[in-house]
């Protein structure tokens, strides 16, 4: 509109100045470009109807401060529900609010409030909300974004080269997801199996980029598909468009449907949570630790490390019947593969013969000991002397008396099993519980508080958690305690007085 009112500007003071023939032309011309109908761009040439539509309209006012004030005070009364939930109670609200006094609204403006729309609602109470300190959710991928990018089901994949991988994002987030912390980037080929793991400090489009980029340099074939879920991290511009220019097709599984990403959604539990575990690891010293860890892990998952791949299902009824490849490593799959170039094939055989199996577990187990001294902070001790071959070789013939050998399957600090810091309310604990036998109905963030403001500076905020858990087995002592004395004194009672009880 706004071009079409610039043209008119451009062409009316020629068009009126000139002879009939010149006109004829100048009109041709006009409503070849605008699609005007010839009669309606003659009357806007002459001047005799102007074209505005282009022009800014002043916005009429429906909704005064009468309005405005009464839906402020009605979502307030409604505990601050979303716009759609308010629409239909608030003729609810009015009704009820007017018969006890505390609403009175004019006819007319009653009206324009029953008439608002959910929509009209949110952009009204948007500055309010902002000042009250709503914060949104992550919003969600842009839908333009997703449907640009082609949806891929488990069942497409049918036989697809080596270089066709899934993507997948695990959280290091333990047992909170409260705050940044560390996630690890998945790659698994689909032909193969092959698997490359990457730490991203935080979750950032641009760092995934970068991450993924890092990555396609370890992979052994060219990365030619590229099938993620519908995370925000995945679906935004930053990652289509470096798709694009890398000439890798970019698709996504529908959502919620993890089965479509069956391949890497099995080595998010049999690779990453098995080497590196469940604990909270975040900041720069973590990243690294976990990076060395990869580092030592991928050669020993990708050569010496067999799985299983899915050859057929079929179903009968409620039953499913799977039959499988016979297991090998993914470097076996890749050289038994012929779609695989000669290059590749002496690149990863001359790598197999170099590769020390002993000595590959021994930086693995190495690294996972310094990723559990990171984590869990309290240790000082964050570097670990890897042993000599010959060491870890002994200790391998004896290792299964210990029974689990494996750093990360260590019980986690505060845990039943025992406790591998110390305990962070060792010189508070009494008071704490006479605090709790007192007043037993107060929360954990109520009694942290208390402690904060008696020892200033001694007990941290993260220790949240830690305080709720003790305040839950407590309880439970408590509970149990009660239940065991109502049982026994109970069963003391002769029939009457159990009844009259």
């Amino acid at each position: 509109m706004a071009a079409r009112d610039e043209l008119v500007a451009a062409v009316a003071g020629r068009y009126g100045s000139c002879g009939r023939k010149e006109k004829t032309l100048i009109l041709d011309e006009f409503v070849a470009v605008t699609g005007f109908h010839r009669k309606h761009a003659m009357r806007i040439l002459r001047g005799k109807r102007v074209n505005m539509r282009s022009a800014p309209r002043p916005k009429r006012r429906i909704y005064d401060d009468e309005v405005r004030g009464a839906l402020v005070l009605l979502w307030e009364a409604s505990d601050r529900v979303c716009g759609k939930r308010l629409k239909p109670l608030i003729p609810i609200l009015v009704e009820a609010m007017e018969r006890h006094g505390h609403l009175k609204l004019a006819p007319d403006a009653g009206s324009r409030l029953l008439a608002m729309s959910p929509a009209t609602i949110d952009r009204a109470l948007r500055d309010v909300r902002e000042k009250a300190g709503r914060t949104r959710r992550r919003p969600a991928a842009s839908s333009a974004i997703r449907r640009s990018i082609p949806v891929r089901t488990f069942s497409d994949w049918q036989d697809p080269p080596p270089g066709f991988v899934e993507a997948d994002l695990v959280a290091h987030s333990g047992p909170s997801a409260r705050g940044s912390f560390i996630q690890t980037l998945v790659l698994t080929d689909i032909a193969t199996g092959w698997t490359e793991c990457a730490p991203l400090l935080v979750r950032e489009q641009k760092l995934l980029s970068e991450v993924l980029t890092e990555l396609r340099k370890l992979l052994p074939f060219p990365l030619l598909g590229f099938d993620t879920d519908n995370d925000s991290v995945f679906m935004n511009e930053t990652v289509r468009d470096y798709c694009q220019d890398a000439g890798i097709e970019f698709t996504r599984c529908r959502p919620y449907r993890k089965n479509d990403q069956a391949f890497v959604e099995q080595k998010n539990g049999a690779v990453v949570r098995r080497i590196a575990g469940y604990r909270r690891l975040e900041g720069l010293t973590a990243a690294a630790a976990l990076a060395r860890l990869y580092r030592a892990a991928r050669l020993f998952v990708n050569f010496f490390q067999p799985s299983f791949k899915l050859s057929e299902k079929e179903r009968d009824g409620a039953r499913v019947r799977k039959r499988y490849h016979s297991p090998a490593t993914p470097c076996q799959r890749l050289l038994s593969d012929r779609r695989t170039p000669e290059d590749v094939r002496r690149r990863l055989k001359a790598c197999q013969a170099a590769l020390d199996p002993i000595g590959l577990l021994r930086d693995m187990r190495t690294a996972q000991e310094h990723l559990v001294n990171v984590a869990d902070s309290s240790c000082t001790n964050f570097e670990v002397t890897a042993p000599s071959i010959e060491e870890f070789l002994a200790g391998l013939r004896t290792a299964w008396k210990d029974g689990d050998v494996n750093p990360i399957a260590r019980p986690r600090p505060f845990q039943k099993r025992g406790r591998r810091r110390p305990d962070p309310f060792a010189r508070v604990t009494g008071q704490l519980r006479a605090w709790f036998e007192e007043e037993p109905w107060r929360t954990g963030s109520e009694l942290l508080e208390r402690l904060q403001t008696e020892y200033p500076g001694v007990y941290p905020d993260r220790l949240l958690r830690t305080l709720q858990r003790r305040l839950k087995i407590w309880r439970s002592e408590i509970a149990h305690t009660l239940v065991l004395g109502l049982s026994h004194g109970a069963a003391g009672l002769s029939e009457p007085e159990h009844e009259a009880a």
